[in-house]
């Protein structure tokens, strides 16, 4: 039961002062079976109250707002953790989905995660089902297959998407980072009916090595007849294990983000982020990150002008 010291630092800087910035945070373990928080320690710039809400995924939220005039925004977690999950699959990796239809009976959320979104590339979603779908296959043989196809077909290319891509932009590109291969698994496995959902978290080192390790993550969960949710990362071609920390999980990244919010004032903005993880036999993983952010033609690739007079600001799931 690996213990995993994670120090994660983000930080916007604004070009000129802005003012009444109203902010939401999700960068809390998830709670759950697989892992213990021993501590967790937050802090931001101008020390402001924050009020906790559980949300409607079960996410541990929180919001705060900075209302006098500031040039930068820096919100700190540090965080103790301890995995507890076991690296032998623990469910039925031969239960149908007969056994999941009555699984789904009368779980509102479990039928609300197994429909698909309404894309313009649904024939190609179609096609990638019918390399690996046939009648009779377990719920289970089907996710770890889409996760294989996924990994296989996709290239890791980091920079060529951002937060704002689209599945349908994904599949042009047929290439991107580990929020999209995540997303475009999420649309093949509820063209399949099987309730998945989008997971927000850490990836630390591990003995093999995986893409991200030391940075933010995100992967999906499946919901496995008889079990419940199971984790599958497309990034690595793997079930979950206890390298995988949780922070946030739902219907897509939306859902997840980090940190969210918005502020007053003309200014551009720039958000970089640091991540530091520490291994129990005292190994690092450090990253610092210029996070690339969703601009208009006009703008350049890191920052984001607000003609209005109030700006928006989010992260993106960075990538080692």
């Amino acid at each position: 039961m690996p213990i995993f010291r994670i120090h994660h630092v983000t930080k916007y800087e604004y070009d000129r002062p802005v003012k009444e910035s109203m902010n939401e945070i999700k960068i809390f373990p998830y709670p759950c079976p697989e892992q213990e928080t021993l501590s967790h320690e937050t802090a931001i710039s101008g020390q402001p109250d924050v009020q906790y809400f559980k949300d409607y995924w079960g996410n541990k939220a929180g919001v705060f707002s900075l209302m006098a005039p500031h040039k930068e925004m820096v919100i700190e977690s540090r965080l103790v953790l301890r995995t507890t999950s076991s690296s032998q699959i623990q469910f039925n990796f031969h239960a149908g989905f007969d056994e999941l239809k009555q699984d789904m009976k009368g779980k509102l959320q479990l039928l609300e995660l197994s429909t698909p979104e309404n894309i313009q590339s649904q024939p190609e979603i179609d096609k990638i089902v019918q390399h690996f779908y046939e009648p009779g296959k377990s719920v289970a043989q089907v996710t770890e297959q889409c996760c294989e196809y996924i990994f296989k077909y996709f290239k890791y290319i980091k920079g060529i998407t951002d937060i704002e891509s689209t599945v349908d932009e994904i599949l042009a590109h047929r290439s991107g980072v580990c929020q999209d291969f995540a997303h475009v698994m999420l649309q093949v496995l509820r063209t399949l009916g099987i309730p998945s959902r989008y997971v927000s978290g850490y990836i630390c080192p591990n003995k093999s090595g995986m893409r991200g390790e030391g940075a933010t993550h995100a992967w999906v969960e499946a919901w496995m007849p008889g079990y419940g949710w199971a984790g599958i990362d497309p990034t690595n071609n793997v079930w979950t294990t206890n390298s995988h920390i949780k922070l946030a999980v739902g219907r897509s990244f939306k859902d997840c983000t980090p940190v969210k919010g918005t502020f007053k004032g003309p200014s551009k903005q720039r958000l970089s982020i640091h991540v530091s993880v520490g291994y129990e036999d005292g190994h690092v993983f450090e990253e610092v990150n210029n996070v690339k952010m969703h601009v208009s033609p006009s703008d350049s690739k890191e920052e984001i002008f607000v003609d209005e007079s109030f700006g928006q600001q989010q992260q993106q799931q960075q990538q080692q």
